[in-house]
């Protein structure tokens, strides 16, 4: 990929963060545990706002850009010009799909431009994930998980598993398929996220210990790792931003309308803070780091005092256990 006039190395990089891109805020699913009806105007993003976005990414900055959002990426039209777009781009890709289209032209059209394929599977009994993943094919999307095992060459591939508490149960039968399947990469978070505050605010956080025991239970891989570049970074960041969120600091959304976001978790999209044509991700970091919390937006979110100072030294030796164990190959 050739440099862009709007790809210049970040001014004031103090630390690193993730990005997560919307290419689409529309959904072919129904999950009940995402209160889609907060989106207003779902849309597609246009080819030209996703170079814009792709122009601002810089590996000084951006560690990883997750394609996700709150909408179901295979479905946009311009699926496979989109992957070509980010060949060559300096910054790690990893894309996050219900499963449903992942058809074997779509998995060999992304083989080796995404790092990681993370299909979104709540359950091998096709009652609960009729229930949990509404209006999708159970079995169109398990053969589809079995055919990016077979098809993907150089992109990984994992799985992850819905924390909902019906899904648990059969939990151990789940894990027991996808791995003969060959499917190694098996996470799952350790919160269930309140997006846009559509879930009880008790439930959600009375369920952690609860799935970190899980995880630790299963050999799971635990998604809160997921987000932090280094325990350097986290430090970082940590001590930049006056309104000490890990979980809004560490992420840059980026809508499907080519808006940054204030939070990933502000599903409405509804508080922006500015565009991937005017402003640059340093920008907009300097900004953020300086706001207080939206109490509209923040009031009600389980992850705002989930990272406490306690929870972060916690997290981060969790953290350097995993890198450790990985580098040992364990």
């Amino acid at each position: 990929m050739k440099p862009s006039p709007l790809q210049q190395p970040a001014a004031n990089a103090r630390y690193r963060i993730a990005v997560n891109a919307e290419w689409t805020s529309k959904c072919n699913a129904l999950c009940p545990m995402c209160p889609r009806e907060l989106i207003e105007h779902p849309q597609r993003m246009s080819r030209q706002t996703w170079q814009q976005t792709l122009a601002r990414l810089t590996p000084e900055q951006v560690f990883r850009t997750v394609i996700a959002g709150y909408g179901e990426a295979t479905t946009h039209k311009h699926f496979f010009d989109f992957v070509d777009d980010l060949r060559g781009h300096p910054v790690r890709f990893d894309l996050v799909s219900n499963g449903h289209l992942l058809d074997a032209d779509k998995l060999r059209h992304l083989d080796g431009a995404i790092d990681l394929l993370m299909v979104s599977f709540s359950s091998i009994d096709p009652a609960v994930y009729r229930r949990v993943h509404v209006n999708l094919d159970h079995t169109r999307v398990m053969a589809n998980i079995q055919a990016a095992q077979k098809l993907l060459r150089h992109t990984r591939l994992a799985i992850s598993l819905t924390p909902l508490p019906e899904c648990l149960p059969s939990l151990p039968a789940t894990i027991d398929w996808l791995r003969a399947q060959g499917v190694a990469t098996l996470t799952m978070s350790p919160t269930l996220y309140n997006r846009g505050g559509g879930l009880h605010a008790e439930a959600p956080a009375a369920g952690t210990e609860t799935l970190r025991a899980t995880i630790r239970r299963h050999r799971l891989r635990s998604q809160e790792f997921d987000f932090i570049p280094s325990i350097r970074d986290l430090y970082r960041q940590w001590r930049s931003n006056r309104f000490r969120c890990i979980a809004r600091n560490v992420d840059v959304f980026i809508s499907s309308a080519g808006e940054y976001l204030y939070c990933y978790n502000d599903i409405g999209h509804r508080h922006v803070l500015g565009n991937v044509a005017t402003h640059s991700i340093d920008t907009v970091l300097a900004e953020r780091e300086r706001m207080a919390p939206i109490p509209a937006l923040c009031d009600g979110c389980n992850m705002r005092r989930r990272y406490g100072v306690r929870e972060v030294l916690k997290t981060g030796a969790a953290f350097a256990r995993s890198r450790l164990a990985a580098a040992r190959g364990t």
